[in-house]
């Protein structure tokens, strides 16, 4: 039997449903966000980077939601998955009655009727139990209310350019806008609602019941191909299946996140949209995949990429980020009719970082195509020459200031990070030439790797401390540091670096939430607590030997999940979920940590798996 883990009471500063009290569920299309009290108030659909048409954790009132509540005001209410699966359930448990909420996406691989459709399954557990429905879409991020209307024993909610449809196994009323029902089920009776694209009838009671036992099939089928058997195992398989959530099943690429417009700090501007396909987060995820075992994931996603190349014209450079199709990213723009998560504005669609220079994707890249050689299938004859000229391209490069991997709206820098990922990529050509005996200049690549090494040992450290820092010359620290041991750059027990370690332990790190920096960075607002940076910090204590503090920031760490064990981008001081919901970066460099401080705990002596 699954674990329940009830919803954690708090004071709520923020109005309405906060980011954390959510779990999530998806098809590798698109995701739904499902709250604790059991409405869906985030949901893009078709695809995750297509408009909403639930978006009420953006705007209460504007937004569109799809609600279910029983009538047990006295109820306590939990959520949990179905183990090893991304269908979730919401229960809600009361003195009289007691009815639970399953909610799931078919997936890809169910073999149901319909392409995409959304699943709810309404069933009392003990008790007679009332329970009142509200479906009401709002098409095109809000900005546009349908019209609805019954079709036989369906519900049609369209506009001239959108539609959809709902079926349910109650009669189901029209009202101004929207659709509702209202029911009694006994303990053991089931209500089944469906919404689809309207083209389709939905599928009937017994289908959804065949496609609910498929889908819980296909996700425990691919979880269990996972090799992880260590400790924190239920996480880290929970972090695999939020990755796997977040990877388009037809395209091969990886979302950053599900959202876009949730605030790294409450009633602040940084509000931007994580729903493309950015080259670093992607290669990153893909690290987390080649270790846990999933090598086609891997595959899929390096395919992903050779088609981003093929399309380049000559001179031209990968873009920081694509459109999950592969199309460019979309133009940053604001939706000012939506009031914002906690009245946090403006709500940002698109993102104007896919026009920066980040010199750093070129070596998260390489290094994710070294790996899937390393442990999956050979470079081919054409990925190989794609390589050769990413590798020219830092060349010619590496010297050059850029946004860098926060993505900074100011003045280009010459950042640390941004200098060690261009030191990756060549250094990781060089590594794949000589394995796989492939032509190029392996020669001058390394030559030109060492001049990068010379250039950061000499210019990027603290002129009176000696630690590394942020930017040339600078004296400011900067958490994306952590990498420099992670990449194998810097040994892990070097004493310049365990001085940088202490450094960011000491500046950057309050009560087990490590953030990444403390200087200016062009943009108003505050910032939160940046949770990757956690786990990035944890697996650095690990490399270094110090196993019980990467043991208790881990602790820590762990615990800033929310209930159903799903991180967020950044934390408040708090402790509280802010920033887009679910998370890859954090959720992949939990894994990273988890596996290497396991094996650590296990073995405090001896050998450990190195990228």
């Amino acid at each position: 039997m699954p674990v329940e883990t009830p919803v954690p009471h708090r004071e709520n500063p923020v109005p309405g449903r906060s980011i954390g009290e959510h779990g999530v569920i998806g098809n590798q299309d698109t995701i739904a966000l499902v709250a604790t009290d059991g409405t869906i108030d985030f949901l893009c659909w078709p695809h995750m980077d297509s408009p909403t048409v639930f978006a009420a954790l953006l705007d209460p009132a504007k937004g569109g939601e799809f609600s279910v509540a029983p009538a047990l005001p006295d109820a306590r209410r939990m959520q949990l998955y179905i183990p090893e699966t991304n269908v979730l359930v919401t229960r809600w448990m009361g003195g009289k009655g007691s009815m639970e909420l399953t909610d799931f996406m078919p997936h890809p691989e169910a073999g149901a009727r319909l392409p995409r459709s959304l699943v709810r399954r309404v069933r009392a557990s003990r008790g007679r139990v009332k329970v009142r429905v509200r479906c009401r879409p709002r098409f095109d991020y809000a900005a546009s209310v349908p019209t609805a209307d019954a079709y036989g024993d369906t519900v049609v909610f369209h506009d001239d350019a959108h539609s959809l449809r709902l079926g349910a196994s109650v009669p189901i009323l029209v009202g101004e806008s929207e659709a509702h029902a209202e029911f009694e089920l006994e303990a053991g009776q089931d209500a089944w609602f469906v919404l689809c694209d309207e083209a389709f009838d939905p599928l009937d009671v017994a289908e959804c019941a065949t496609a609910l036992e498929a889908t819980s099939d296909a996700w425990r089928h691919w979880t269990r191909r996972s090799h992880y058997r260590g400790r924190w195992r239920e996480l880290v398989d929970r972090s695999a299946l939020v990755l796997k959530l977040l990877t388009s099943h037809e395209h091969g690429s990886i979302a950053a996140a599900g959202t876009f417009g949730l605030p790294e700090a409450t009633g602040a501007a940084r509000n931007w949209d994580y729903r493309a396909s950015w080259i670093r987060d992607a290669s990153f995820t893909v690290y987390a995949f080649m270790r846990l075992g999933y090598v086609e994931e891997a595959a899929h996603f390096r395919q992903w990429t050779e088609d981003r190349f093929v399309e380049l014209e000559e001179g031209a450079a990968l873009r920081v980020m694509y459109a999950l199709d592969g199309s460019e990213a979309l133009k940053e723009s604001t939706l000012d009719h939506l009031a914002g998560y906690a009245g946090s504005k403006p709500v940002r669609i698109g993102n104007a970082a896919r026009t920066q220079t980040q010199l750093d994707i070129f070596g998260e890249l390489i290094d994710s195509i070294y790996l899937s050689n390393k442990y999956g299938r050979a470079i081919s004859h054409a990925g190989w020459a794609h390589v050769k000229r990413l590798v020219d391209h830092v060349c010619a490069h590496w010297r050059d200031a850029d946004e860098g991997i926060w993505e900074i709206r100011d003045t280009p820098r010459h950042f640390l990070h941004s200098r060690l990922m261009c030191w990756v990529a060549l250094d990781r050509s060089v590594r794949l030439a000589s394995k796989r005996s492939l032509p190029g200049a392996v020669v001058e690549w390394a030559m030109e790797r060492d001049r990068i090494a010379e250039d950061i040992w000499a210019h990027f450290r603290h002129p009176e401390h000696g630690y590394f820092v942020q930017t040339m010359g600078g004296t400011d620290l900067d958490a994306a540091a952590l990498m420099m041991p992670l990449v194998r750059f810097v040994s892990a027990t070097d004493p310049v670096w365990l001085k940088t370690l202490d450094a960011i332990g000491e500046r950057l790190t309050d009560d087990g939430m490590v953030f990444r920096y403390r200087n200016a960075d062009g943009l108003e607002g505050g910032d939160g607590a940046f949770t990757t940076c956690t786990f990035w910090y944890v697996e650095c204590l690990a490399r270094a030997g110090r196993l019980d503090e990467a043991r208790d920031a881990m602790v820590r760490g762990v615990h800033y999940a929310n209930h159903l064990g799903l991180f967020s981008e950044e934390l408040s001081l708090r402790a509280e979920q802010l920033g887009n919901f679910p998370q890859a970066l954090t959720h992949l460099a939990f894994i990273s940590a988890a596996y290497y401080l396991d094996r650590r705990l296990s073995s405090p002596q001896g050998e450990v798996w190195q990228p």
